[in-house]
């Protein structure tokens, strides 16, 4: 039988639903496309970089985005007076409500992004499990939403085991999350996670579900197509996160196996297929230290972190989503993917590391952005921008690549080393201090590594010459000659490259 072909869609201009550096993504893709962008933006975001670079801007509301970025009517009143074809939602903000997306088809327009009921089911963690479980996707052992408090302490102690974790169904960024060691505990957390869910979601149901200690964080980026074509394009390591929130990315995971990453790439397809995946979305995934993986969640939309994916593949993930919107197939088949090299993401955030991670506002006073080789820096700042307490802490995304995962650290250093913002606080002594950590250099971490066991103030984590051997031995089975050649062209350097090379000297 012939395939059904859907008809190509003639997208001539977009709106982005979102400010800051995704938005400024979003436009630079869309005018590589030959599409025009129309740009919205709150009275705090008068000035901002996305504001300057659409084709039109239109003011939407008050810094706040209850009254600006989250109000659906306002989103669709600009999209009719600006006359657009279709909208991409970026990510956070609207990006995962459902309701905005039927809202937007349902005004006639393209939505640039997953089927509405895709994100309902995903969005809904009860919902989201059993849908998994049906198509044979391994899960955490847990409960299901909705139990009742006496259900969860039953299975707690008769089925799951301490340690437990309770979270909110319809939570996310942290909230509504409780880890509970004793028995004695349970029943004080639950309360405790149900108000919370309700304050932070309007939402107090919670179920609880079995803790992996020792986990990885390790998610796969998938894109589908209209046509029943799915694909994924490896994993990202996520681990290095502090309050659940994420602060570094790699790609690939240095725990990574080909078998491991065959059978969570089809358990990844297999998750994003249950629920017919039209886009580009992750599906995340625990990993313990056996190996044994479980899925998570899904995030229905494009991650913050899909620069990295972006750099080890060579696709360019926000123009598949352009294309795939327009009723065209994916421009790659799963057979055409290889991963080349290796990228590190630093996210560069508007807090002071050696005060708790308090959030800092301010005018940046001076600017110098990083550059050179294998360097990427996604940012909406420059000197002079106000950052304001109304949005994400998060300034940009710096990204570094290199042909080995030692390379790219290397690399990443003197990025950072070179990036300059004065007016306010941010956390790169964080990633300086990290880049040196002989855990992360070992890739001997986990996600409650930085939380419990990297301080800005602890001296175990030096850079001493010892750590050029793990350095060494990361790089050793990928272009060894070609790491020797380049550090020995100049015997007087005292970079990191003349330790490698040391090393490599050693083990000749």
């Amino acid at each position: 039988m012939a395939e059904q072909q859907m008809p190509i869609i003639n997208i001539k201009k977009v709106l982005v639903a979102n400010r800051g550096e995704i938005a400024v993504r979003i436009i630079r893709a869309c005018r590589e496309l030959g599409i025009r962008t129309v740009a919205v933006y709150s009275e705090a975001d008068r000035e901002s970089l996305h504001v300057r670079h659409a084709d039109e801007a239109y003011l939407i509301g008050k810094p706040q985005p209850r009254e600006s970025y989250l109000v659906v009517e306002k989103l669709l009143d600009v999209a009719q007076k600006a006359n657009v074809d279709a909208i991409h939602p970026g990510y956070g903000f609207l990006s995962e409500r459902a309701h905005f997306a039927q809202a937007v088809i349902d005004a006639g327009l393209v939505w640039i992004g997953p089927p509405p009921e895709a994100i309902r089911i995903m969005g809904d963690k009860e919902e989201a499990r059993r849908t998994m479980l049906a198509a044979g996707v391994r899960c955490i052992p847990g409960t299901e939403p909705g139990a009742t408090v006496e259900e969860m302490i039953r299975a707690a102690n008769e089925d799951i085991g301490f340690p437990v974790m309770v979270k909110a169904a319809a939570g996310g960024g942290g909230k509504g999350m409780r880890v509970v060691h004793r028995p004695e505990d349970l029943p004080d957390a639950i309360a405790a996670a149900r108000r919370e869910a309700e304050s932070a979601f309007g939402n107090d149901t919670v179920y609880i579900e079995k803790l992996i200690e020792g986990a990885r964080h390790i998610e796969f980026q998938v894109l589908g197509d209209h046509y029943g074509n799915i694909i994924h394009l490896f994993e990202r390591e996520c681990s290095i996160q502090r309050r659940h929130q994420k602060l570094v990315e790699e790609a690939p995971s240095v725990i990574m196996t080909d078998e491991l990453r065959a059978k969570m790439g089809a358990m990844a397809v297999a998750a994003a297929r249950a629920v017919n995946y039209v886009s580009g979305g992750t599906v995340e995934c625990l990993v313990d230290k056996n190996l044994d993986y479980y899925f998570l969640e899904m995030n229905t939309r494009i991650q913050v972190e899909h620069p990295i994916t972006e750099m080890i593949t060579g696709v360019d993930l926000v123009r598949e989503q352009l294309r795939i919107a327009r009723g065209r197939k994916l421009s790659v088949r799963q057979e055409d993917l290889s991963i080349k090299g290796h990228a590190i993401e630093c996210r560069i955030n508007a807090e002071d590391p050696y005060a708790n991670f308090i959030p800092s506002i301010g005018r940046i006073t001076s600017y110098i952005a990083p550059s050179g080789p294998g360097v990427r820096l996604d940012s909406a700042m420059y000197e002079g921008y106000e950052v304001t307490p109304y949005y994400d802490s998060m300034l940009a995304k710096l990204v570094c690549w290199g042909e080995t995962r030692a390379e790219a650290i290397i690399r990443m250093r003197r990025a950072l080393d070179e990036y300059k913002i004065m007016g306010l606080k941010t956390n790169i002594p964080f990633h300086q201090k990290l880049m040196n950590s002989q855990r992360f250099l070992a890739g001997r971490y986990d996600t409650k590594f930085v939380e419990e066991e990297f301080t800005m103030t602890s001296n175990e984590d030096e850079l001493i010459p010892d750590v050029a051997a793990i350095v060494a031995t990361l790089i050793e089975h990928h272009n060894r000659q070609k790491s020797a050649q380049i550090v020995q062209r100049n015997e007087r350097d005292t970079s990191n490259w003349k330790w490698v090379a040391r090393y490599e000297r050693m083990q000749r």
